[in-house]
């Protein structure tokens, strides 16, 4: 269940050396981590579960520690909130790594999805499901949250559309619910598996033997209005000027 959040911590582990947090934002939405270097980060907040007002019994004291001991918060067992720092901490290092070449396609296009596939999605695109319904696909939408319009599948249906789907389009905050391990134990003979979002690490290395062929995720470009957006209870779209949207492909096709 933890294997790929486990394997992130060890492949950055060189990359935080003599790094620390300057900087630590949870707003509704998103948050966001930038390091000493200035570099930031972003993931996902998901929703509170718990009674009490405190989130994070660790709060205040998160700024100016080292970016390892943050970075660890990513295999924390208890808390999903924990895990979005610590993903969050992962982006940033990734953002203060040197860059790799992306595909310059936007990657939706780039997949020529027609008439023939079947797409399951795990989490709710909107913009992605209307660009999909177009192409005359067969679409399954797995999805935890029901507040919207479409219907989603059952746990159990969920796992036949993925065993039978051409192309998987998965939400990277299945890194932060612990679910990414039996999503991706759960592909079939697909043809692509897209891991999609900006909570997503641009890591190819990360991926290898997953079955994800592409990694779609952010890169920040302006530290200071990513933390500003996020703290004030932004989004992606609110963000998406601020951040560069970037594909890797992880050889696994």
């Amino acid at each position: 269940m933890w294997t790929i959040q486990k394997r992130l911590t060890d492949l950055l582990k060189p990359n935080a050396q003599d790094r620390t947090i300057s900087d630590v934002r949870i707003g509704l939405s998103y948050t966001a981590v930038r390091l000493n270097t200035g570099h930031a980060g972003v993931a996902w907040t998901p929703k509170s579960s718990t009674a009490g007002c405190t989130r994070l019994q660790n709060a205040g004291t998160l700024s100016g520690r080292p970016a390892l001991e943050i970075l660890a918060m990513l295999i924390d067992h208890q808390s999903s909130l924990a895990r979005a720092v610590g993903l969050a901490t992962a982006n940033a290092l990734l953002a203060a790594a040197p860059r790799k070449p992306t595909m310059e396609a936007e990657i939706i296009s780039s997949l020529n999805i027609g008439p023939d596939d079947r797409v399951a999605m795990v989490g709710y695109f909107g913009p992605v499901v209307a660009r999909l319904q177009k192409s005359g696909c067969q679409l399954d939408i797995l999805e935890l949250n029901s507040d919207h319009s479409m219907s989603t599948l059952s746990p159990k249906e969920g796992k036949a559309a993925l065993s039978q789907c051409t192309v998987a389009i998965i939400t990277g905050t299945t890194l932060i619910n612990a679910t990414f391990d039996d999503i991706a134990a759960g592909l079939g003979n697909h043809r692509a598996a897209v891991l999609l979002g900006p909570s997503s690490p641009l890591c190819d290395a990360l991926f290898q033997g997953t079955g994800i062929t592409h990694v779609a995720g952010s890169r920040v470009t302006n530290t200071d209005a990513i933390l500003r957006i996020v703290s004030e209870g932004g989004g992606t779209m609110l963000m998406k000027r601020y951040l560069n949207f970037e594909t890797v492909l992880t050889g696994e096709r």
